[in-house]
């Protein structure tokens, strides 16, 4: 079979999909603002506002037990002040922000009104028809400040977010956002702008994502600054190979996000999915280098030239794979031609199929009872057939789960050479076409029925899972038991 070849091909980056409103962050140090009423929700619009460094002035008549309390212990930094008297349109004039806490819609329209006419940005608590703008939940790393907004429409699952971010967001970050704001001028001075400040940069998130600033912090900082300063602004580029897993973006790990929000350049293959590719920086140029069995592909020479020659230009290069890069992901072939040409590399492991489908499933690979090891092989040869020098009688072996990759074309004859060499017809296996992907199909059955597989391949890439493992699990036909499965092992 003539296989036909492509170049490697740009891809631009998506459109800006619609934003439901827009993510503004206001500076309020030393501004006023006006909250109207003494209610516990107001008493918390009105510590928010003077954490921010605003001067607040609370209108209210009557204060509930938690607008004292906040009077009682003061504000993080700006300033309270409290007026017993209601609010009054001339107490909106020169306001940076003004927010109010209604009882009706009469209060809210009257308190709407002035505040527009008035210039002032305005919010009516809980009532979204008076709101000029929203809230949200708040990460607080400040300097570092994040965000989340679902437009008043689940405010429950906004804090929900942030409570997810919360996790991922270590503590020590708000004592790096302040180190990061006393260098910036410095790195802004000392380095010119363009791919020094990025390197820079890169290398201080990388400290930032891991412990607290050291006591000699800034001497660090600053040997850094001097080294790219002298030597590397026009220095080498480096390659990152990293697994961007099966499909579902959930299932990258944090140091894959990472590495795709610094890289310059991202070259991905066919199977990444465009949730993964959309977590990547938006700056950075995408280039298809796909390669599909029996499919139009590109040439692993034509990679590995590429990655050189934009590592060489001094651009980190990411090779984004689907999987693992290093399981039947070719990446031991681009480790070593990066090291023949001085690059530096690093590699970023993913989760391979065979894990995504064990979790799928609900099985484990290994257990006590029924298998004792794990082997995964590939099903297809340069040639198309099976390849040549694989241990039939290691893979035969009862007490061994065999996951088989790229086994569609190939899944009646490696079933027959299993049986073969001793492999009972009737033992449990599966088949899965885009594992954790929205188009993801099931097969299962036993050994014997193992062609049939073929026909969930024309969902994408087929995962072979052979073995007692596989045994009452999604295998209601397969006429075996678990205890059947423990006899034949």
């Amino acid at each position: 079979m003539r296989l036909a070849y492509r170049k490697p091909s740009e891809q631009a980056p998506p459109r800006m999909a619609a934003l439901a409103t827009l993510p503004v962050f206001l500076s309020l140090e030393g501004r006023p603002a006006i909250v109207a009423g003494g209610s516990a929700a107001a008493a918390w619009k009105a510590e928010l506002l003077a954490a921010a460094g605003a001067d607040v002035h609370v209108f209210a008549t009557e204060i509930t037990a938690e607008m004292e309390a906040l009077f009682t212990r003061g504000a993080a930094q700006g300033t309270l002040t409290l007026h017993n008297i209601p609010w009054s349109t001339d107490a909106l004039a020169g306001a940076a922000i003004a927010v109010a806490d209604a009882e009706d819609d009469g209060e809210a329209t009257a308190f709407f009104r002035a505040a527009r006419e008035a210039g002032v940005p305005v919010n009516v608590i809980d009532k979204p028809a008076y709101c000029q703008f929203q809230f949200g939940a708040i990460v607080n790393r400040s300097p570092i400040v994040v965000g989340i907004s679902t437009t008043g429409a689940a405010p429950i699952l906004g804090q929900a977010i942030r409570r997810r971010i919360e996790t991922l967001l270590p503590p020590a970050l708000a004592l790096w956002g302040q180190v990061a704001s006393k260098i910036r001028e410095q790195v802004s001075v000392r380095l010119s702008a363009g791919a020094a400040r990025r390197a820079f940069w890169e290398k201080f998130v990388d400290r930032a994502f891991g412990l607290a600033p050291a006591r000699d912090e800034a001497l660090h900082l600053d040997r850094l600054i001097d080294d790219l300063a002298n030597n590397g602004a026009t220095g080498r580029g480096r390659v990152t190979l990293v697994g961007a897993g099966p499909g579902d973006a959930e299932l990258l790990t944090l140091k894959a996000v990472r590495a795709l929000q610094a890289a310059d350049v991202i070259l991905y293959d066919d199977l990444v999915s465009d949730e993964v590719l959309e977590l990547a920086r938006r700056e950075a140029r995408r280039m298809l280098v796909g390669k599909r069995g029996g499919r139009e592909s590109c040439r692993q020479d034509d990679i590995n030239a590429l990655m050189v020659r934009l590592a060489r230009q001094g651009r980190h290069v990411v090779r984004l794979k689907c999987g693992d890069p290093m399981i039947f992901g070719r990446g031991g072939e681009e480790i070593d031609q990066l090291a023949r040409a001085g690059i530096p590399c690093e590699v970023v492991p993913g989760i391979t199929a065979a894990s995504a489908m064990a979790a799928a499933l609900g099985i484990s690979l290994t257990h006590r009872e029924l298998a004792q090891s794990v082997r995964f092989v590939t099903g297809h040869s340069r040639a198309g057939g099976l390849p040549e020098m694989l241990d039939w009688q290691g893979l035969a072996d009862r007490g061994t789960t065999l996951v088989v990759y790229m086994g569609g074309g190939t899944a009646a004859t490696f079933a027959a050479r299993l049986v073969a060499e001793g492999l009972p017809a009737n033992t449990p296996a599966v088949a899965v076409a885009s594992i954790s992907r929205s188009n993801e199909a099931r097969w299962h059955g036993t050994l014997a029925s193992l062609a049939e597989a073929s026909g969930v391949a024309k969902s994408g890439p087929l995962l072979i899972g052979i073995g007692a493992a596989f045994a009452g699990r999604s295998i209601e036909d397969a006429d075996i038991s678990l205890s059947d499965a423990a006899l034949m092992s």
